[in-house]
């Protein structure tokens, strides 16, 4: 249940959706298999296994899911093919086929060999926090980020979504926090670093499982790098890491969160209930003290 990654946009506070009006919304771009010519479909598929809504809610926090279908037909394969079918094409007609017709090769091949390829199927979820105003996407990349945002703005229209912006930028607080030795209030620093060079040559320096010393975090910045990664924990209950980006990412929950698991849950259902309602609180406070640790909102974005 837990998300990985955390990329966060803003949404008005409190946001008036419930789950019921989400799944309205959605419905007609549902999850349904491609056809065996489709290269990929997408489409928004229920967040609990056999549930029946598109959008999982529970005390104001709603969970949606994007399902993506892809063939999987690598064009080295579709380049051998194709390279046989024209060399029988040459012994025909005579001559090498141009490159018009070997487009149209390549093509037919392709349309060929689709219905026989295997099919994968990835889910990108969505978490939106009604009272609080967020949503974040679990997804470690910003094209799979847009594929969702797409797909979700066509579902809504005039969706009030917006950019989180932040008064201090990650980098330079995070340089700070490096420079001085200390986290802000709530954190520690942890042991994966990265600092890169503002210059063209964009040099970067790596610190993975060791502690970074001040003297070469001093050495680091005045060569002009800044810090773009950082690793920290958050109230000795979850561990992330924070990019330059205001993504955080690589999140894991502590051990005190996963003893504090509902242990009373009597099925999948309530189970997965229990753990969506445990991460959202905890990630809304994460969220709100790592904005507060870059001096806040940006006041326009209010």
């Amino acid at each position: 249940m837990w998300f990985k990654n955390l990329q966060i946009y803003r949404l008005p506070a409190p946001w008036p959706m419930t789950p019921e009006g989400l799944d309205e919304l959605l419905r007609p771009q549902v999850f349904a298999p491609g056809s065996s010519l489709e290269l990929q479909t997408q489409g928004w598929a229920p967040p609990l296994e056999n549930g029946s809504l598109l959008a999982h809610g529970v005390n104001g926090q709603l969970l949606i899911t994007l399902r993506t279908e892809k063939k999987l037909l690598p064009t080295t394969v579709i380049n051998q093919v194709a390279k046989a079918k024209a060399q029988e094409i040459e012994e025909q007609q005579g001559f090498k086929p141009g490159r018009k017709q070997m487009k149209e090769i390549k093509e037919n091949v392709k349309e060929t060999l689709l219905p026989r390829a295997f099919s994968i199927l990835r889910d990108t979820r969505a978490w939106i926090d009604t009272r609080n105003g967020w949503l974040c996407i679990d997804a470690s990349s910003a094209a799979r980020c847009d594929e969702l945002l797409q797909l979700l703005n066509r579902a809504i229209d005039k969706f009030p979504l917006a950019n989180l912006h932040v008064q201090t930028s990650p980098a330079a607080a995070m340089t700070e926090w490096l420079a001085g030795g200390e986290a802000p209030a709530n954190f520690t620093i942890d042991q994966d670093t990265e600092l890169r060079s503002t210059g063209e040559g964009r040099a970067t320096v790596r610190y993975v499982r060791q502690s970074i010393e001040a003297e070469d975090v001093r050495r680091h910045i005045e060569a002009g790098k800044q810090c773009t990664r950082l690793a920290m924990t958050w109230a000795d209950r979850i561990s992330f890491v924070l990019s330059e980006s205001l993504a955080i990412k690589r999140i894991a929950p502590l051990d005190v969160l996963k003893e504090n698991a509902d242990a009373l849950a009597q099925n999948d259902a309530e189970r997965f209930d229990a753990d969506f309602t445990l991460m959202s609180g905890e990630l809304a406070k994460l969220i709100a003290d790592v904005v507060d640790a870059l001096g806040g909102e940006a006041p326009s974005m209010r």
